[in-house]
């Protein structure tokens, strides 16, 4: 038995329920509003609408190991939408990447935690991003790699439906069909809203889910808040070797979880102050069942 098949044998002695999954993507996002209301900077919106599935990814789906950030074998991550960091760094302070009161530096200088990943200062980060686009080109290259090294990791990407403006989109997309990479999973966070307002008026993306699958990905389109919907499409894919590159669209709401941060633009990327913070966190104890 190689290392990546003990390691697999560890997580899956590690069953974790939809139910269980769900108070992890409460925790995700009551960690990434604190560190977005101590930092007083960051990007609230869009963290919220990817908690549910950083939840499934990390608490149950991706082999990956604290004790060994760059384990050889890992699965790799890419958060394409690189602005949302808050919500990757939750997910690697509750898996023990880093010690917890670590959130509390978020943006300071110095810390591990800046504005966007940074793949030399944050442990469990596979690569540092904040230009949109470059994120998804990068994870082509990571399945690729495997590919090429006959290794068995996947590689997820996620991207927003803001970011899918982006010729480069594009163009990773045609690469990863070429290559044959049914070994990556991308995700788009497809909730509607980017920095100054909706996506459909801005720049239409138009139907994502019939544009990748004519780009020749394997495509679905699922309810990003609903753990159940999310568990089940990464069970459906998990197997599946059939030389197409993955993508589930995830219907998002940006800002879910807070009432009034729901569907609002202009908290794609500011702080909440005393009182509103303190209403987030009994809004997201109290609900999201």
């Amino acid at each position: 038995m190689n290392v990546r098949d003990e390691k697999q044998e560890e997580k899956s002695m590690k069953n974790i329920t939809v139910n269980e999954l769900k108070e992890k993507a409460k925790e995700l996002r009551k960690t990434a509003l604190t560190m977005i209301y101590t930092a007083q900077s960051g990007h609230p919106g869009g963290s919220l609408s990817a908690a549910d599935l950083m939840a499934a990814l990390y608490f149950k789906e991706m082999d990956i190991d604290a004790k060994d950030p760059k384990w050889e074998d890992r699965d790799r991550f890419v958060l394409s939408k690189g602005h949302v960091a808050p919500i990757q760094y939750s997910a690697l302070a509750l898996n023990g990447f880093f010690p917890y009161d670590t959130v509390y530096t978020l943006r300071k200088y110095g810390s591990i935690l800046q504005g966007h990943p940074d793949m030399k200062k944050t442990p469990g980060i596979d690569i540092s991003t904040g230009s949109l686009g470059q994120g998804f080109s990068a994870g082509v290259g990571m399945a690729i790699a495997a590919k090429m090294d006959r290794k068995s990791y996947r590689t997820f990407v996620l991207v927003g439906d803001g970011e899918c403006q982006e010729g480069q989109i594009w163009e990773a997309a045609e690469t990863a069909v070429k290559y044959k990479l049914d070994n990556l999973v991308v995700f788009v966070d497809d909730n509607g809203l980017q920095c100054d307002g909706a996506c459909a008026e801005i720049m239409p993306t138009l139907d994502l889910e019939k544009k990748f699958s004519a780009f020749g990905f394997e495509t679905i389109r699922i309810d990003g808040h609903k753990m159940e919907s999310i568990v089940a499409a990464l069970d459906s894919i998990r197997g599946s070797r059939n030389e197409l590159p993955k993508c589930i669209i995830l219907d998002t709401v940006k800002g879910k979880g807070v009432s009034f941060m729901e569907d609002v633009a202009g908290w794609h990327g500011k702080a909440p102050n005393k009182e509103q913070y303190e209403q987030a966190i009994r809004e997201i104890d109290g609900g999201l069942n």
